[in-house]
């Protein structure tokens, strides 16, 4: 393969033509700042206001409750720590399976007192709405709990878990970066009173995203030095990367179904390949059922004669070599790989975590793209269980 395969759209997607055409305007001619009060500085600022209202109309919104960020990980920051400061609480309740741009402010939380309440899934990674209500306490300032795991693909059962929230009179964060776009992500059926989404993850620009905050929710801003976004997030306007991410939110929601469709045809082909090719050497993390999980995420391991994990890096490395790009559940920290703490969070050994693999499809991938993949990787497999052998 002279060009590389790509099965990596959990961690990036391509850039849509139609979204660059969008924004290319805005990199040259439409350059102005939309805090400037001369023409060009208008003009950006309509196309800003425009592109908050077809969002906000989108996302089921309102055009005040939409708020522009630098992406998924800002957005999952401020909606925390303006939580945490707007409120004067002291706890946060989560998972352990969130991503990093919520654990890691959560822990960070506990430098100013705060405690975080962990709430342990079941084995097929779910958290259930019982859990949140039981864990809720007077001093709850915010549950934060992802739609869709960025590792895995399991889909948690958001509506359920809101509903109690509200009950409870506790603002209720969802990340729905994985989400947006593979299932339905509508403010009001979803039930959040925040949310965050970001471009590159839906045929974006990188560097865009959306904080999501409901009109009336307990929130302070988090960036500050700006009176841009009405003095919510300051900072000079990214017109070129909102414009995109309007567009390619459009064209997200516009292609959803079929999308499902087709990632759909691709995971059922490359399951029933593997379960054929590799039994025995080969154990699927993501939910099995498909109701629980989205059809654009598989995660898997594989594992020897002895059911040790393979090395996970040899394995992404042999793959990359044979000119197919995924990504494994670990972290490369100071030289050192650790095992994926979502994987580690569902039970897995710490050997299995290592050897993970996530593959993960967008509507621009093929099913003959699946087929060489299912060509190639049971010869690393093999080439690996050999390897082990010896």
């Amino acid at each position: 393969m002279t060009t590389p395969i790509y099965f990596d759209n959990a961690a990036t997607t391509s850039v849509d033509p139609q979204v660059l055409e969008t924004m290319l305007p805005y990199f040259s001619a439409e350059f102005g700042n939309a805090s400037s009060a001369h023409q060009m500085g208008r003009r950006a600022k309509v196309a800003m206001e425009d592109a908050r209202d077809q969002i906000a109309e989108l996302l089921g919104a309102e055009p005040s409750e939409i708020i522009f960020t630098s992406g998924g990980t800002e957005s999952d920051n401020a909606i925390i720590k303006g939580v945490l400061q707007a409120t004067r609480k002291k706890e946060i309740i989560t998972s352990p399976l969130e991503h990093h741009a919520i654990l890691h402010p959560a822990e960070f939380s506990k430098m100013g007192g705060c405690r975080v309440t962990y709430l342990q899934p079941g084995e097929d990674g779910i958290i259930n709405a019982s859990q949140v209500r039981d864990a809720i306490s007077e001093d709850t300032a915010i549950v934060s709990l992802m739609h869709v795991n960025n590792e895995t693909g399991g889909i948690q059962p958001i509506q359920e878990i809101a509903a109690v929230c509200r009950e409870k009179g506790v603002p209720f964060h969802s990340d729905t970066v994985q989400s947006t776009g593979k299932c339905p992500v509508q403010v009001d059926d979803l039930g959040v009173n925040a949310l965050s989404i970001s471009a590159h993850k839906i045929h974006g620009p990188k560097g865009i995203g959306i904080l999501y905050v409901r009109n009336g929710t307990p929130w302070l801003p988090y960036v500050q030095g700006g009176s841009q976004e009405r003095r919510r997030r300051g900072g000079t306007s990214n017109t070129c990367g909102v414009v995109g991410l309007a567009k390619a939110l459009e064209l997200a929601l516009e292609h959803q179904e079929e999308t499902h469709l087709r990632t759909k045809e691709m995971r059922t082909r490359l399951l029933n390949s593997i379960r054929e090719t590799m039994a025995g050497h080969v154990k699927m993390n993501s939910p099995e059922q498909e109701e629980h999980c989205v059809s654009n995420i598989v995660n898997l391991c594989f594992f020897d004669h002895e059911g040790r994990g393979f090395d996970g890096e040899m394995l992404l490395l042999n793959l990359d070599i044979e000119g197919i790009c995924v990504s494994n559940g670990s972290a490369c920290t100071s030289g050192a790989v650790e095992p994926s703490h979502v994987l580690k969070g569902l039970g897995l050994r710490d050997d299995l975590a290592k050897s993970s693999i996530r593959i993960s499809f967008s509507r621009y991938n093929t099913l003959d793209e699946v087929d060489y993949l299912l060509e190639r990787l049971p010869r690393v497999v093999e080439r690996m269980l050999a390897k082990s052998r010896s």
